[in-house]
């Protein structure tokens, strides 16, 4: 499909010929680079792919709602940065190694290898590495005993 029929044909049909084209792996790397470029911030990114509500979000950082809306219009406070990369980072790596709807369910999953709580507590409590290193530690093959 060259560049002037893919601008006239609808989504559902680019998605069809994308899927008969590619591998999954690739239609994921794509829908990552997309969302990427479709959202603002690292912040926007979390939110949309956790499926975060505004309160939600809010809690995570221990702010209002109110916080978490201006943060996305004039970006976060400074001293909110690192623990917003660090799930940037985390959201990064679920979205490459997960369908995109399992996101949400994962990140509300109690896992014993987080003490029987799930991501978004540990956020919630401030633990905003632990959330990094569990979700790498979730992928790391090395692991996983042959």
């Amino acid at each position: 499909m060259n560049s002037l029929a893919l601008k006239d044909a609808s989504p559902k049909e680019v998605a069809e010929q994308l899927a008969e084209a590619h591998d999954p792996e690739w239609i994921r790397s794509m829908m990552a680079l997309l969302d990427q470029a479709l959202q603002k911030s690292p912040l926007d990114r979390l939110i949309t792919l956790w499926k975060l509500s505004g309160t939600e979000a809010g809690q995570l950082f221990g702010v209002s709602r109110q916080a978490i809306s201006q943060w996305l219009e004039t970006g976060p406070p400074i001293d909110r940065l690192a623990a917003i990369a660090a799930l940037g980072d985390a959201t990064d790596i679920l979205a490459r190694r997960l369908k995109r709807e399992r996101i949400p369910v994962v990140v509300r999953r109690p896992a014993a290898s987080t003490g029987n709580r799930s991501l978004i507590e540990l956020a919630t409590e401030g633990q905003y590495e632990q959330v990094l290193a569990a979700v790498r530690s979730m992928f790391d093959l090395r692991r996983v005993q042959p």
